[in-house]
């Protein structure tokens, strides 16, 4: 059973709190490009293909290369070396300030994507040790909440910024700020907890689980990040439509990210209590999103960005509590690498394909949602099965000589 000495508990409680503050910085910065990414790619001459294309394959690399630097942490165990590194490939985001072509837009977006890659598997393994004595979902619920707080903060400085200047580069300058933060944070945190595996006092000697609850969940995970449509689609769409201004559309991903934190908080607590059964509220939420998002009405597209911010409120913060339980202490980084890998390539299919289909009709991403989410469903099912398999076997097990 975890420790729970209060000693134990209260320093877990505060590494998550200052990764939590870490990752608030980091996603300011990271969020507050991130909502104008569409609009400013326009801008800049590109097209929703474009658009599509860099941001899937931004996704894909962010979260492809994890299998990599997951793999890379399991064997190495310098978990705050490589968080520092990643965090500091946040610096591409104020370099967009000069920035006149989408071609060149596009290697430092994708750039501070794989910053992103290389941080978050040795950031979460770090958490994984934390949350063990606070519990899983509500440690991933608290550091959500604080990065998308955060998340809230960056788009309302591009509001500023455009409000005033009526162009990007001031926002992404003032974007750049923030780092300091994170270095300062992350450097304390260490200091505090320079050895993060001492916090896991949970079995470290299980069995990894069986592969057929792995691969039902991965195809899950696959068919729902797949169907879930992107922020920067969508502020493309209020930009090319003019169904809103442009200072008004960093404050639609604001509003959405508001909800995330109260979300992430609630869904953390949930999934201590059903585990993840709360991923199966996805598909609904996913398919309500497109249904919405891409109304040409403000107020409706307004609620679509707003279900949007639950869904990601609920997804990343389940998936990453999830994750934990898949492999021993020892795997973990491997683990969060793997399966954010599928994650990715999911978010990097998926923009794509929407970005292509918004071209001819957005009617046919709405078709497209629908039939991908309702597999997803099928493949939830067949996860929930394979669990039951699982313990059926190890319940037979137990009962032979």
């Amino acid at each position: 059973m975890p420790d729970s000495s209060p000693e134990v508990r209260n320093l877990s409680v505060r590494l998550i709190l200052l990764l939590g503050v870490a990752s608030l910085f980091g996603s300011l910065v990271s969020n507050g490009a991130r909502s104008v990414t569409g609009p400013f790619l326009l801008a800049l001459g590109g097209s929703a293909v474009v658009v599509g294309l860099i941001v899937g394959f931004g996704e894909f690399a962010g979260y492809a290369l994890r299998a990599i630097t997951g793999g890379y942490v399991d064997r190495d165990h310098g978990y705050w070396r490589v968080v520092m590194a990643g965090y500091g490939l946040l610096a591409a985001i104020p370099l967009l300030a000069a920035i006149g072509r989408w071609e060149t837009a596009a290697v430092l977006i994708i750039t501070e994507r794989v910053g992103k890659a290389v941080r978050t598997p040795a950031r979460d393994t770090i958490l994984s040790h934390a949350t063990t004595n606070v519990g899983r979902g509500w440690g991933f619920g608290i550091h959500k909440a604080l990065d998308q707080v955060g998340a809230v903060i960056g788009p309302l400085v591009m509001v500023a910024a455009l409000t005033l200047t009526g162009g990007y580069a001031e926002g992404f300058l003032l974007l750049g700020l923030p780092l300091a933060g994170v270095a300062l944070t992350l450097s304390f945190a260490q200091s505090t907890v320079p050895r993060p595996g001492s916090l896991d006092t949970g079995e470290r000697d299980g069995k990894t689980i069986g592969s057929p609850r792995v691969l039902s969940y991965a195809v899950f995970i696959f068919l729902g990040m797949a169907g879930f449509v992107n922020f920067p689609i969508l502020s493309f769409h209020l930009k090319a439509q003019a169904i809103v201004p442009d200072a008004a559309i960093p404050l639609f991903y604001a509003s959405a990210m508001v909800v995330s934190v109260v979300v992430a908080l609630l869904a953390g607590r949930a999934f201590d209590r059903i585990g993840t059964r709360i991923l199966l509220t996805i598909p609904v939420i996913s398919t309500l999103t497109v249904l919405l998002a891409f109304s040409p009405d403000p107020g409706v597209a307004l609620a679509g960005s707003l279900a949007w911010g639950v869904g990601i409120g609920i997804f990343e913060t389940a998936f990453r509590a999830s994750i934990a339980g898949l492999a021993t202490a020892g795997r973990r980084g491997r683990a969060y690498g793997t399966m954010s890998a599928v994650f990715g390539t999911a978010w990097f299919v998926g923009s794509a394909v929407m970005g292509i289909l918004y071209d001819l009709s957005i009617g046919y991403i709405v078709v497209y949602v629908v039939i991908v989410e309702i597999a997803a469903v099928v493949a939830c099912l067949w996860m929930y099965r394979s669990r039951i398999a699982v313990r059926l076997e190890e319940g037979i097990g137990n009962l032979m000589p």
